[in-house]
């Protein structure tokens, strides 16, 4: 069982998957534990392992063995529901390609986890507000996406990804579609967060965003090695 202090905790996870006769090993015997309040990199090259590792984080994919525990939960327990409530109340998840709605304005993308955790439309539009706020962005609520510079829709994806005040923040290449500049603005956003106590994992291949973590581990060929 994991640790009380311990937010994540993966003990030998493995992901395989059957291509034809051949038994394709992604990841082999992932052990990973992340306390609460650390802002954690996973760093490797494309085909390392970091998509398939972070689509089990989120819960978005089951492993092939091993344990996984969230927030003192063992997710192997759980039934569909029970993990779109997790993805839903525990996981706020930051992609590189900002997955907005474009026929939304900045403020109903992001009370949109709101509208599907229930909350009325005054108290979701109050704290999609605050989030924006949070975020730097109180004179862009009613703009569309496409009226927003890139860094602009990635801090809206942020704003989002925390309107439901998850226990984990989980961020897949945030600033891989942003020029340096604005990736560096983002980056500040994210140490920000760290600074107030919020825990991030953050997946990257770029050796100078993964830098911006108090910790990094390192994946390559499906195994996971600290520094």
């Amino acid at each position: 069982m994991a640790k009380e202090a311990e937010i994540l905790t993966m003990r030998g996870i493995v992901k395989s998957y059957q291509m034809g006769d051949e038994l394709q090993v992604i990841l082999k015997g992932i052990n990973l534990s992340v306390q609460r309040g650390e802002f954690i990199s996973i760093l490797g090259p494309s085909g390392s392992g970091k998509s398939t590792m972070m689509n089990i984080i989120g819960c978005l994919d089951s492993p092939s063995d091993g344990e996984y525990w969230l927030s003192g939960k063992r997710i192997a327990d759980m039934n569909d529901k029970e993990l779109a409530k997790i993805r839903g109340r525990e996981i706020g998840f930051v992609f590189q390609q900002f997955q907005l709605l474009p026929r939304l304005t900045a403020v109903q993308n992001v009370e949109l986890p709101l509208i599907y955790a229930g909350v009325s439309q005054a108290e979701r539009n109050k704290k999609a507000l605050e989030m924006l706020d949070r975020v730097g962005l109180t004179n862009k609520i009613r703009n569309y996406p496409n009226q927003l510079s890139g860094g602009q829709q990635q801090r809206v994806a942020i704003a989002r990804a925390l309107v439901n005040n998850p226990t984990i923040l989980l961020a897949d290449e945030p600033t891989g579609a942003l020029d340096q500049n604005t990736g560096e603005q983002v980056m500040g956003l994210f140490r920000e967060l760290h600074a107030e106590g919020r825990t991030i994992v953050m997946i990257t291949h770029d050796h100078n965003i993964a830098k911006n973590a108090s910790r990094i581990v390192q994946i390559l060929d499906g195994n996971l090695t600290e520094g």
